[in-house]
């Protein structure tokens, strides 16, 4: 009984697997990127950056200033909202502006009191867009960019011209993430390969594919586009903020639908570490049971479908070769090998071991059970908890 439930189950996975890898955009290649030459505009149109800054005195003297440094040849501003930080956020932020003689190029704002049924973030954002054109009231870019983010000094430039040459309403990038550290090293290759999955990047940024995404960190979007959707009042109660963006400018684009591009960079990176294993916990509990529409029975099939795709061919592959069910044996280790090649690009943008492309169905096991905590946490009524804040998701 066991053997045949375990060689239907191998299949499966097996099956599923030739399916990703074969016909899922390619997502596991890693092929979509955006480092190298900062290309060249005969005229480089005026950009107004936003940087919703909470409780960032940690990070913030680093990533500004890549910011106000950027090799930006056109007009470029930026505007830190202080979201009612308690760490001087604000004052390091004039600070280092004074330090690198940028003080012109840099606008601090206070944002109002958070409304009720906004997400911090998104109402940070909200704010620093109105107050945009009273400082730079001739841009035709906004970047979106985290204040834990360093970028690369040419970063804008490459954004801009990607969006100008392409006629793109959105560009993003999944900057690189802070892996030390063993779960860290695993985990968060396994986190951009899952996101990549989730949303590939040749669909997101094919207009006649209706996939949208977009990785928050640093986002540039044409003023038009954020103009056509109304500003940020669309997506005020999104906690995956940046994916909500991309679909909302997906939908509402010139000639009934918008031009995205999302891609991968080693240029520019997050500061952001993530300590240990809680570290990587608390950051994805905090949105993935929202991802699932706070939905039980996306929760229950999600964690089904993870079981079949990742932990079955390692549990399926021991079973056989204990009982020396050698069918099994061969279909658990293609899906398993199938596993290994998909994860193996990512690792190497990270220059991370091959060695740890085997421990995938780790990874997977481990974000199911985060997955299923953040379940909890909403239940609980403290989903969504971030920088001091909770949001009571619950649904009545």
């Amino acid at each position: 009984m066991l053997v045949g439930v375990l060689m239907g189950l191998s299949l499966l996975s097996l099956s599923i697997w030739i399916y990703l890898i074969a016909a899922r955009g390619g997502f596991w290649r890693a092929r979509e990127r955006l480092d190298g030459p900062p290309g060249n505009l005969s005229e480089w149109p005026p950009v107004a950056a936003l940087v919703p800054a909470r409780n960032e005195a940690e990070v913030l003297r680093k990533s500004l200033s890549t910011l106000l440094r950027q090799n930006y040849p056109g007009p470029f501003h930026v505007i830190l909202i202080d979201d009612h930080s308690e760490d001087g956020t604000a004052d390091i932020a004039r600070q280092t502006a004074v330090d690198l003689g940028q003080e012109n190029r840099l606008t601090v704002t206070q944002s109002g009191p958070l409304p009720s049924g906004w997400a911090g973030k998104v109402w940070a954002l909200s704010e620093g867009f109105q107050h945009a054109p009273a400082v730079a009231p001739a841009y035709e870019y906004l970047l979106l960019t985290d204040a834990d983010i360093a970028h690369d000094a040419f970063n804008l430039r490459r954004l801009v011209a990607k969006a100008r040459s392409n006629d793109l309403d959105l560009v993003s990038q999944m900057v690189v993430l802070v892996s030390e550290g063993f779960w860290a090293r695993l985990l968060i290759p396994a986190f951009v390969l899952f996101f990549q999955k989730l949303y590939p990047f040749a669909w997101v940024n094919d207009p006649a594919n209706g996939t949208a995404a977009a990785a928050g960190g640093c986002v540039l979007l044409d003023r038009r586009a954020i103009e056509r959707i109304g500003g940020f009042q669309g997506l005020h109660d999104a906690l995956i903020d940046d994916c909500t963006l991309a679909a909302l400018i997906k939908q509402k684009g010139r000639d009934g639908g918008g031009r995205l591009w999302l891609g991968l960079t080693t240029a520019t990176e997050s500061l952001r570490p993530y300590h240990g294993l809680q570290g990587i916990w608390q950051m994805v509990t905090r949105s993935a049971y929202t991802q699932l529409r706070r939905s039980p029975i996306l929760l229950a099939g999600t964690v089904l479908g993870m079981a079949v795709i990742y932990w079955v061919p390692p549990i399926a592959a021991l079973y056989g070769w204990i009982v020396g069910a050698q069918p099994i044996i061969i279909m658990a280790m293609a899906a398993w090998g199938l596993m290994l090649l998909a994860f193996l690009p990512i690792l190497r943008l990270y220059n991370q071991s091959i060695l740890l492309a085997p421990l995938l169905p780790l990874a997977g096991l481990m974000y199911s059970l985060m997955t299923i905590d953040s379940a909890i946490a909403h239940w609980r009524g403290r989903g969504g908890a971030w920088k001091g804040r909770i949001r009571n998701t619950v649904e009545n």
